[in-house]
C-alpha cells in the first residue's frame, strides 16, 4: 500500500472513531437523565382539611369523624386524629372490585376478618380472624364502605391502649355521612388514588 492510500485509510479510521465518541457522548446525558428521573420518583402524599382531601393533582370532597378532627383522640370518641401518618397498606373485597394496583401492600379481605377495638387486648388495633375473644369491628360489611380501604398508620408504632383504632381511608356513603373516625371519599376518587400511593406516602389531617 502506497503512502497516499495509507493516509486515506488513517483518515477514514479517525473519522469513524470521532463518530463513535460523538454517539457515546450524546447518549450519556440521556442515560444519566433517565437514572435521575427514576431516582426522583415520589409517591403521592395526601392532606385533609376543610372538608376536602387534597393531593398534588387535585382534591375531592371528604368526610371525617362525627366529632370532627382533634388531637388527643381516644377509643369511641368519634373523632378523626389530627397529625401526619403513614399510609400502610390496602385491603379490598375481591368479590366486588378487581385487585387494585398500588405500590403499597395489597391484600384481600375475608369474611372472617375483624379489627380489634378492645383497648385491653394484646392485639388492639390489629387485624384478626373471627371469632375472636375480644371486641372487634367486622371488616366484611354489607355496605360498600370497606370494599376498598387504605390503612392509616395511626396508633400503630407503638400501640397505645385506648388511643383509638381502625383509622382508615375508605369509601364514603353517597351523602358523605360523618364517619366513626376515618377519612372517607367517593368510590371513584379512592380507586384513582390507590395506584398513586406507595412506600413513603402519608396523610396529613387537620381541621
Amino acid at each position: 500500500m502506497d503512502d497516499i492510500a495509507i493516509s486515506r485509510e488513517r483518515c477514514r479510521s479517525d473519522r469513524r472513531e470521532l463518530a463513535r465518541r460523538a454517539l457515546f457522548l450524546l447518549a450519556l446525558p440521556v442515560g444519566v437523565a433517565g437514572l435521575s428521573a427514576a431516582a426522583q420518583i415520589r409517591h403521592e402524599n395526601l392532606e385533609y382539611h376543610g372538608g376536602r382531601l387534597h393531593w398534588s393533582r387535585g382534591s375531592a370532597t371528604a368526610a371525617v369523624g362525627r366529632a370532627g378532627v382533634k388531637a388527643g383522640k381516644h377509643e369511641g370518641d368519634g373523632a378523626t386524629p389530627s397529625g401526619t401518618y403513614p399510609l400502610v397498606s390496602v385491603y379490598y373485597r375481591a368479590d366486588r372490585i378487581p385487585s387494585p394496583e398500588s405500590k403499597l401492600p395489597v391484600s384481600r379481605l375475608a369474611p372472617d376478618d375483624g379489627w380489634v377495638d378492645e383497648p385491653g387486648d394484646p392485639r388492639y388495633n390489629r387485624l384478626v380472624r373471627l371469632p375472636y375473644p375480644a371486641g372487634t369491628e367486622k371488616m366484611w360489611r354489607r355496605d360498600e364502605l370497606y370494599d376498598l380501604l387504605v390503612v392509616i398508620g395511626y396508633n400503630m408504632e407503638p400501640v397505645v391502649p385506648g388511643a383509638g383504632s381502625a383509622i382508615f381511608l375508605h369509601t364514603a356513603t353517597p351523602d358523605f355521612t360523618p364517619t366513626a373516625g376515618c377519612v372517607a371519599v367517593g368510590r371513584e376518587v379512592l380507586l384513582g388514588l390507590v395506584p398513586l400511593l406507595g412506600p413513603g406516602s402519608s396523610i396529613t389531617i387537620r381541621a
